[in-house]
């Protein structure tokens, strides 16, 4: 395999479906995108683990969006690790890639050496989905449960959107040969799509296959018929490797192929996906532009300056208080 083709997959989302049953799924690999996510924060070992995983599922859920969408994940919680917030924005247009960040919200003091979950406490997992200007926003809220994100993820779906989803996931710090360490993921989800619609609301609701705290389970939406074609793609994604997963020495559509030939796997085009934030001195302007010259006097600092960061990319924005505000001055270059 040469150095271009196993770059190609790198920061991607391969969308496939399987013809043999009514199920879809994406592969997802992520290599500048993480670096780009976790070199903005010191973060401990298992809060940068928690991002990781979380960039990942963003990056396999936003794909199904349209162009110009913006969806976004959160995890809010009483633990350590207070919040994970996640942003995926579609393409403005076909051919363009897609763009993540993503940060998370922690309490050093609480931070243990244990398993990364063991960081968060109660609270629950969010999926948020704008779909521009004049439209009204998607809000779908489940209670965190499961032993990893992932798990929250699945658990979402079947609860909020009564789609039975699977993820299988992969990431860490890789050390290929002659290459410096660094960030590396990757990921596989499949969904099986109701037939009515893919965003379906009515469904199995059987108490057989409850999760703890009486959410369903993906088993509680399926006939039996849909169910051996969900059985049967799961055994055959419980055969992935964890490297497999990562890549960077194995095609995307090889490992379909390995993993589900007999189900007659079909893919479509790939997504580019980078590291991109869309914070900007004008939008640090705009959410200032409620508040007086009064109340812009107790937000200065002692150098008599308006500063704010953006915690997903960290950039430093130092502003005049005079030229921000109701009340302001318009701006003449500082």
């Amino acid at each position: 395999m040469t150095l271009g083709s196993k770059i190609a997959w790198d920061d991607t989302v391969l969308p496939f479906q399987l013809d043999r049953s009514d199920i879809r799924g994406r592969v997802a690999r992520l290599d500048g995108v993480l670096s780009g996510i976790l070199k903005q924060h010191n973060y401990p070992a298992p809060v940068e683990a928690l991002v990781a995983e979380m960039a990942l599922l963003t990056a396999l859920i936003g794909q199904t969006i349209k162009l110009r969408w913006k969806l976004s994940l959160q995890i809010q919680s009483k633990g350590a690790v207070r919040m994970i917030a996640t942003d995926f924005y579609a393409p403005d247009a076909e051919g363009e890639p897609a763009r993540i960040r993503a940060y998370a919200s922690f309490d050093p003091d609480r931070i243990t050496d244990g398993p990364a979950m063991e960081q968060i406490g109660d609270g629950y997992f969010a999926i948020l989905m704008d779909q521009g200007k004049g439209m009204q926003p998607y809000q779908g809220i489940t209670p965190l449960t499961g032993t990893t994100l992932s798990s929250c993820a699945e658990a979402y779906f079947a609860q909020s959107e009564q789609l039975p989803t699977k993820f299988s996931l992969s990431f860490g710090q890789s050390t290929e040969p002659g290459v410096p360490q660094h960030w590396r993921a990757g990921g596989i989800m499949i969904q099986h799509m109701p037939k009515a619609s893919p965003f379906a609301t009515d469904g199995g609701s059987g108490e057989g296959g409850l999760l703890e705290g009486g959410l369903l389970h993906a088993d509680d939406l399926l006939d039996e018929d849909e169910g051996e074609h969900w059985n049967r793609a799961n055994l055959h994604l419980a055969t992935v490797e964890d490297m497999e997963l990562i890549g960077p020495s194995l095609p995307a559509t090889d490992l379909l192929f390995r993993l589900f030939h007999e189900e007659g796997p079909r893919v479509f085009d790939a997504l580019p996906v980078r590291f991109g934030c869309t914070c900007s001195e004008d939008r640090v302007r705009q959410s200032l532009s409620i508040y007086s010259a009064k109340d812009i006097a107790t937000m200065t600092t002692e150098e008599g300056r308006v500063t704010a960061d953006c915690q997903f990319c960290g950039a430093h924005y130092d502003l005049d208080p005079a030229t921000v505000g109701f009340e302001a001055k318009e701006v003449s270059g500082e």
